[in-house]
Order: C-alpha cells, then structure tokens, then sequence
C-alpha cells in the first residue's frame, strides 16, 4: 500500500485509529507540534514500510484518512516540533511515538538507550538514534463488539455496593477460581468469583489498574515488577499480562 499517494485529510476526530469499513482515520492530539507522521510497518511490526505526514490539521489536532485500509494495520507516529528542553519542548522525529488511543499494542518495552529522547551524555542535546524496530506501536482493531442482548443493570445508586479489586491478586488468591484462569480477566468472570461478589452482596466492581503499563527501569534492573499497574502506557488498551494463558 503506497500510502504517501493514498492518504487523505480525513476528519480531527475521534483520537487515535477508527475503522469505519472503507478506511482508516488517524487522529492524533498536540498543541505544539508542527507536524506528525504516520508510519506504517509490516505484520511483524518491524520493518517500517512508510512514513507520510498527516495532511489534516484542525484546532491542535493531527489527522489523515487512509482508504482501504483495514483492522490489523500497524503503526506508530512521529512528531516534528521545537527541540528546546529548557521549554518544556522535546519533539525528537527520530522516536517512534505509541499512539495515546491505541486499543492494542505490539511489542514488549525494554529500557533501551534509542528509546530516550535525549542524549544520556549530553541532556540537553538531541538523541538521534532512531528506536523504530524496539519501539511498542499500535495496531488498529475493529472497535465492534456483540454484547448478544446484554443490558446495564442500571442500579439506583443508593442501593450500589461497589467492590474495589485487583483483578490479579483477587484470581490468584481465590481457591475457587479454576487455576489456568488465576491472575486473568478471565478469572474474574468465573463462576466462583462472580458467586463470591453475589454473596457479599456487591452490585459492581472498581478495578484497580487494568490497562497498559510500563514496569520502572529500576524495578526492572532489581527484576522486579509493578504490582499494582500504576505507570500506565495505554490508557485505552488492556494489559496483556492480565490475559488468560499469560505469563505470570
């Protein structure tokens, strides 16, 4: 797909990838960049195939429409601006930027020197090592969903119980929960816990963290992890290690 003669201005929302069965709209946020490119890469999101500046610019939002295009594309972004930390300023085109609305992202993030935007010997200076090959990018999903007649509940806030839970301690702890679902999305649903929260009389669940985050560089070095899941990366997409059959 020659996506430098194809893309279009499309339209500045809504953020991130939506598919709306002919194409694909890109549509990213910032206030001070002063241009933003679209680069896609193949399926094994390594090798990056093109990247093309987003010809629409609407009130600090970024955006292209690409014809034909379909769920399954993978992405990242760059953005152009002002190199000027004493500002507050640090675009660096030579860093592949995670889309912030990304529902599903490739990869796994490993501290390396080419993801730093500035230069570890000289902090004021450009980075220009180009981290397009280790950088995590986002792949574009079909945001549709059968919910096979489901409805909210709609229970009177006066009669609400709400149980905050972790969804990866409370699997794992609960003797219940079939073992190949503890730690998991999955496990949350079964029988045995839904069976627990109606005993305790709860009408709805507060999960702590459930999205996309990054374990710090130091807990890494120490080979620890963050728990709790409070260093998001992607507000809009689930965190892997919470998936049925994960590792740990």
């Amino acid at each position: 797909m020659d996506c430098l003669s194809t893309l279009q201005t499309g339209r500045p929302w809504p953020l991130g990838a939506e598919w709306d069965g002919a194409g694909i709209n890109f549509a990213v946020f910032s206030a001070h960049a002063q241009g933003m490119d679209l680069c896609l890469f193949d399926a094994s999101g390594t090798h990056e195939l093109s990247c093309t500046p987003l010809p629409g610019h609407s009130h600090d939002v970024w955006h292209g429409y690409l014809p034909d295009a379909v769920p399954g594309l993978i992405y990242g972004l760059r953005a152009h601006g002002p190199w000027r930390p004493d500002r507050g300023h640090r675009f660096n085109p030579y860093k592949l930027l995670l889309d912030p609305y990304a529902r599903d992202v490739v990869g796994r993030f490993d501290w390396r020197d080419e993801h730093f935007g500035a230069d570890h010997r000289h902090a004021g200076h450009m980075d220009m090592h180009d981290n397009g090959v280790h950088a995590l990018k986002a792949r574009v999903v079909a945001d549709r969903f059968d919910w096979e007649g489901d409805r909210h509940l709609y229970t009177p806030l006066a009669a609400t119980v709400l149980y905050e839970v972790h969804v990866k301690g409370f699997t794992k702890r609960h003797p219940g929960v079939p073992e190949p679902l503890r730690g998991s999305f999955a496990g949350l649903g079964s029988d045995a816990s839904i069976a627990h929260l109606q005993r305790l009389g709860v009408t709805a669940v507060n999960l702590l963290p459930v999205h996309l985050h990054v374990d710090e560089q130091r807990l890494r070095k120490l080979g620890l992890t963050n728990y709790w899941g409070y260093n998001t990366l992607g507000f809009f997409c689930p965190e892997p290690g919470l998936a049925s059959g994960a590792n740990g």
